[in-house]
């Protein structure tokens, strides 16, 4: 019973990427994009990646739509919540729910 339920929790979060460290729940992932190299993601269906940083306003693709989103802002992607946690000099983290 925990195996099936591990699998089908597995099936519903998996996510992976390069350039990016991923941490999944039911309700959505957080991603971390290294800011050097080229940062993308598979996570929730979609593909997610970063774009750039402009002081503190992250431009990112998810799921095929543009989106820039200031640290503490969150913009809709293609019924996807995309929200900005954390802008570092070496980082961005980033909050992609349903």
């Amino acid at each position: 019973m925990l195996a099936v339920l591990a699998l089908a929790l597995g099936g519903a979060t998996a996510c992976g990427g390069q350039g990016t460290d991923t941490n999944c729940s039911i309700d959505g992932c957080t991603v971390t994009f290294q800011r050097t190299g080229n940062s993308e993601i598979s996570v929730l269906g979609i593909k997610a990646r970063l774009i750039g940083v402009d002081g503190g306003v992250a431009r990112l693709e998810v799921a095929g739509q543009t989106v820039t989103v200031p640290v503490g802002g969150e913009a809709a992607a293609d019924g996807f919540t995309v929200r900005v946690e954390e802008v570092t000099d070496a980082a961005v983290v980033v909050r992609i729910s349903r």
